[in-house]
């Protein structure tokens, strides 16, 4: 039972660390020397549903499931950092890419929280170019989108 417990907790504190990390890598390396890849999710899609920017998200993934194999056989703690790579990465395809981008058929909510997260995006991507821009988290934005 303990060991339930410390591997939904390594689980758990991956995502908060990944919303941290992302946030981070966003911030700095998306909207600095790697916006050459990431500037193609902030154009209009014209041809493909594929962008360049979806490489960062197969790195990620690679990472997981790396990690993943390597402890599969005695289930330590890389197995579940893994995990919860792959479940922000989850997280993030439902709340990213469907729900704000609407790259699938798009729903509707009227989720006090939910629509804070799009306003928030939203906000992001008011810029085309690198620079200016703010508000780089996914799950975590200012209080001020809160309306």
């Amino acid at each position: 039972m303990m060991q339930i417990v410390i591997n939904t907790g390594i689980i758990l504190l991956t995502i908060a660390g990944m919303e941290a990390l992302s946030w981070a890598i966003h911030k700095y390396l998306f909207h600095g020397p790697l916006w050459f890849i990431h500037k193609t999710h902030h154009q209009h899609r014209k041809t493909s549903w594929f962008e360049w920017n979806d490489l960062f998200s197969l790195g990620f993934a690679a990472l997981s499931i790396w990690l993943m194999w390597v402890a599969h056989k005695t289930l330590d703690y890389r197995f579940w950092i893994g995990a919860g790579i792959s479940v922000y990465g989850v997280i993030y395809f439902i709340f990213h890419d469907w729900y704000i981008h609407s790259r699938m058929r798009p729903f509707r909510t009227y989720n006090r929280y939910l629509l804070n997260i799009r306003r928030a995006h939203k906000i992001h991507h008011k810029s085309t170019g690198r620079l200016p821009s703010e508000e780089f988290g996914l799950l975590v934005t200012r209080k001020q989108y809160f309306k």
